[in-house]
């Protein structure tokens, strides 16, 4: 069943909330590398991810539950879709839920993979006195470019930091909504999922990507991936709030150690999502306590030999003519630009695509997208807020997109980039 709570606008909250110390060992570490990667393009990313108050959010709207008030609170209170729309038509589901009939694959020997794991901002600052976001947002709907590929994914977003309720899990119910960073809801874009192809989140838990996917399209197959048996609780139980079990034959949930995935599978999948473990650099900088930062500081520098094994995992179990979309919440260069060097040095049948005029042009509005190179931090350099078809030559985003988080644009970090198998 869906879940049928109507919505008060008094509910969206602006309050302030005292923000959480930040761990001083991490943020030595950052500006120690991320001035030397981004130049002066760190100390605007650092004041944004040092004030949680100006974090922004995206409130995913789940198509297979009824109408609601939902939407009408969401214009109501600022809130617009930041996506182009394809007219599709609605599913409606019944009450029975979709985690009883989840098929799981054998058993294998695997060690549990770290993950890094996006969590909800805190409480927003109030709106500007002198700017209305009725106003605003319309502004930003009127400048909605067309070049972007219609989805039937529809995201609200908000020109402030306003805060939405979350919904709790509720078995045998569907949720209407999933909170999230607006900048994860890019690799699943770039993913071009369609209906009835074969898709694998080969790092799927906590499991919003591959709710966006269903939110996309209804592939024949969407298998998500996680070896972690509780971050595979938690996938599952993320499936089970959004999907029905209409769809219960579609989604499997699999435990095996990505790394391997793609010797038993080769060449399966038409799309693959690695949406790899990386230092979560939100996270991270909120860390519990010193001894928590330090322990994750030791382990960042094995982090980009285990992404590099996702991904090559990844292309062989892609098929010929197929995409891999790698993807992570990092700023960090060794685990985004280096990573996809490296794979694609060793498979000469991998092809990067440029995303930039798919989806950095039409989205500038609302993110800021970072250098177009890897070796970017040794000039000064200014977040790109306008980016234009013509300023960019060809070939210098190959490698990936890098979101930046800025004031009044605090989404991401977030990198991604595509890879082709060729024929």
């Amino acid at each position: 069943t869906t879940e049928t709570t109507e919505w008060s606008p008094q509910q969206v909250t602006k309050k302030h909330k005292k923000a959480r110390p930040f761990c001083q060992p991490v943020l030595d570490h950052f500006d120690e590398q991320y001035r030397e990667e981004l130049g002066d393009l760190w100390t605007s990313v650092r004041s944004a991810l040092l004030d949680p108050h100006v974090w922004q959010y995206g409130v995913m709207v789940n198509r297979f539950t009824a109408e609601t008030n939902l939407t009408q609170v969401l214009q109501s209170q600022g809130f617009f879709k930041f996506l182009p729309q394809t007219d599709v038509t609605k599913l409606r589901c019944g009450a029975t839920s979709l985690v009883s009939n989840v098929k799981y694959h054998s058993a294998e020997d695997c060690v549990s993979l770290p993950r890094c794991i996006s969590k909800c901002p805190p409480d927003d600052y109030r709106l500007q006195p002198d700017i209305t976001s009725d106003s605003l947002s319309q502004d930003f709907e009127s400048e909605l470019s067309p070049s972007l590929p219609l989805s039937s994914l529809q995201c609200y977003i908000h020109p402030y930091p306003v805060r939405f309720p979350a919904q709790a899990h509720r078995p045998g119910q569907l949720k209407q909504y999933y909170l999230l960073n607006a900048a994860s809801l890019l690799p699943v874009l770039a993913l071009q999922v369609k209906d009835g192809e074969k898709v694998l989140d080969l790092c799927s838990a906590p499991g919003g990507k591959a709710v966006a996917i269903m939110q996309c399209a209804t592939p024949a197959l969407l298998c998500c991936n996680e070896p972690d048996p509780h971050r595979r609780d938690w996938l599952s139980k993320t499936l089970e709030s959004f999907l029905p079990q209409s769809l219960s034959s579609r989604v499997i949930v699999s435990p095996r150690d990505g790394r391997c995935f793609g010797v038993r599978s080769a060449t399966t999948y038409d799309k693959v999502l690695v949406d790899a473990p990386c230092s979560n650099d939100r996270s991270w900088l909120y860390s519990s306590s010193h001894q928590q930062g330090e322990q994750r500081l030791k382990e960042r520098d094995r982090l980009p030999l285990l992404q590099a094994q996702l991904l090559r995992s990844a292309l062989s179990a892609v098929r010929p003519g197929g995409v891999v979309v790698y993807s992570t919440c990092t700023l960090s260069s060794a685990e985004n630009y280096a990573v996809v060097q490296t794979v694609l040095n060793e498979f000469p049948e991998a092809e990067p695509e440029d995303l930039w005029e798919e989806v950095a042009v039409p989205l500038s509005k609302y993110f800021a997208f970072g250098p177009a190179r890897p070796d970017h931090g040794r000039t000064p350099y200014q977040p790109v807020s306008r980016p234009q078809k013509s300023a960019v030559s060809a070939g210098h985003h190959t490698l990936g997109l890098l979101v930046v988080p800025q004031l009044g644009k605090a989404w991401g970090p977030m990198f991604l980039s595509r890879i082709k198998r060729r024929k």
